[in-house]
């Protein structure tokens, strides 16, 4: 009893503070919480590189409840700011904000299950739901999306207000590509229905649109049936130029005479070849760089990721179809690593990498990722400039390397790429550590993050940044480009006064004063973990 006064007693002051028109009974209906645990697990997230306290924390039951909320906040007198947030795995503090309040939309008793449509191959999901739920409750019928991303435990609407990619999108696209309708709380406090027919601004706007112009609440999904089986293999480049030309020509490739995932990583370590993301590598029989000719190379090698999936009934042709497409490729011929597994163990690969990392206390370490989109006519010369170059011989974490045909991306989204037909995305998933090595430090990793951004820019490459990362208007001016009008249009129309995805750092809330427009993120204690090694 003593609990439910001191809470209401907070409500009320939160509502006295900002404005709210809603009794401190109906904001307790709808999850509104200021509970200390959930103010702080919403402070911070996967990237632990800044920390921004809300004033409250809204655990919604349905869009009902989000969009009731949303339109208090809009219609309040002094004015709040409304954050979603997913499964937390944003890197700057994008899901964050100190003047108001976050919408935890994952979560158990969020939205309800997902609705699979098996006869029309779609499925119905909330937006916090994680994919691997949604993977889950589609394997029941047999069927599956599309396109993923490396990572299942994320939320649909996370990924769906960036893009979604992994190494099926070369053909499926990116995840933002296999949307078929949704369901979304505009800054207004509006739910919308949203498709490529109905609402279309809105569709267009949402997908890929960093969370400014609404929540997403329910995202329908294209599914195909679902493999079985996935032989998965890894292929080793001493060559830079044969390795893109290669996983170039994998990518132009149609129809069922083609691999269904391609994707690669940079290896600049020396040492054993190995990768966050499984122990594809044996221990036992280690691969040691300097044996497949990579000193000859500034002692870079690069690794060609690619899949086949498979049903069992077609096991007996699946070796001869992996061969003739081998058969073209031009990799190291004593480098090709095999394995077989059930298709859900491969799409969720990531983690159990993850659990490795959790048990050696070094997955919650800070995380100082780079996300690159790269011109096709430029990657040469980033391999020249960054991965032979600016980073030597060490790194923290995987940097994967994979080529995307852009007609599988719809220009209309508000994602930005390059204006090539093929781009690549090169990533660099690394790991601040305190391990006494200079080269792991977060502010080592954070500086070369800048060297390569500075060499892009001066090389003039006109990189794209995936997941972007921006703390003036006028950089995010540059980001978008020829879409920044309409993308400024659209926020103007469905968010006026500049409520939602503050942390995103575009615009600033109307109701804050010019003497008030700082950036709110604080910098968070890093607690950095000794690194043992990562080796899987």
């Amino acid at each position: 009893m003593a609990t439910k006064l001191l809470l209401t007693f907070a409500i009320c002051r939160l509502i006295v503070t900002v404005g709210l028109t809603l009794e401190p009974t109906e904001l307790l209906r709808l999850g509104l919480t200021v509970d200390p645990f959930d103010v702080e697990s919403a402070s911070a997230d996967f990237g632990l590189m800044t920390k921004v306290e809300p004033l409250a924390v809204l655990r919604p039951s349905s869009a009902k409840d989000v969009a009731q909320f949303v339109k208090a906040a809009y219609e309040s007198s002094h004015g709040f700011t409304v954050s979603a947030r997913g499964h937390g795995h944003s890197i700057n503090g994008q899901a964050q904000t100190g003047t108001g309040v976050v919408v935890q939309m994952s979560g158990v008793g969020s939205g309800g299950k997902p609705r699979v449509w098996g006869d029309d191959m779609y499925v119905d999901v909330w937006g916090g739901e994680l994919w691997i739920d949604v993977l889950k409750s589609c394997l029941a019928y047999g069927l599956a999306p599309k396109s993923w991303t490396d990572y299942l435990y994320l939320s649909v609407g996370g990924t769906l207000s960036n893009a979604g990619i992994s190494g099926q999108a070369f053909h499926h696209g990116p995840q933002i590509s296999n949307v078929h309708e949704l369901d979304v709380v505009t800054g207004k406090g509006e739910l919308m229905t949203c498709s490529k027919e109905q609402n279309p601004e809105l569709f267009h706007a949402v997908l890929g649109g960093l969370g400014q112009f609404g929540i997403i609440t329910r995202a329908r999904i294209s599914l195909e049936p679902a493999p079985q089986r996935v032989r998965w293999i890894r292929v080793l480049y001493s060559n830079f130029s044969a390795f893109t030309k290669d996983q170039e020509y994998l990518i132009s490739l149609h129809g069922n005479q083609k691999f269904d995932y391609v994707e690669g990583f940079v290896i600049v370590d020396e040492g054993l070849i190995n990768n966050w993301r499984s122990s594809f590598f044996s221990p036992r029989n280690p691969v040691k760089i300097s044996s497949l000719g990579s000193n000859n190379n500034g002692g870079v090698l690069y690794c060609l990721e690619i899949t086949k999936n498979y049903h069992e009934s077609t096991a007996e042709t699946i070796d001869q179809e992996i061969e003739a497409l081998l058969k073209k490729l031009n990799f190291i011929p004593t480098s090709v690593f095999t394995t077989d597994l059930p298709y859900v163990d491969f799409l969720d690969r990531v983690h159990k990498a993850e659990l490795k990392l959790r048990s050696k206390g070094m997955w919650e370490v800070p995380h100082p990722w780079l996300n690159l989109f790269v011109p096709k006519s430029k990657i040469a010369d980033f391999d020249r400039g960054v991965f032979k170059g600016i980073l030597g011989n060490k790194t923290s974490g995987p940097i994967l390397i994979y080529p995307m045909n852009k007609n599988k991306w719809d220009d209309k989204s508000s994602v930005v790429t390059p204006d090539e037909d093929v781009f690549y995305l090169v990533a660099f998933l690394r790991s601040a550590l305190d391990n006494g090595e200079e080269t792991q430090s977060l502010e080592y990793l954070t500086n070369q993050n800048r060297q390569i951004l500075k060499f892009c820019d001066e090389d003039g490459m006109k990189v794209k940044q995936y997941l972007p990362h921006y703390k003036t208007q006028s950089e995010w001016k540059e980001h978008y480009g020829s879409k920044w009008d309409r993308f400024q249009r659209m926020k103007m129309k469905f968010d006026p006064r500049h409520i939602l995805a503050s942390g995103q750092n575009i615009f600033t809330p109307t109701f804050l004063s010019s003497s008030n427009m700082m950036v709110m993120d604080i910098p968070i204690p890093i607690k950095q973990k000794a690194r043992e090694s990562i080796d899987f």
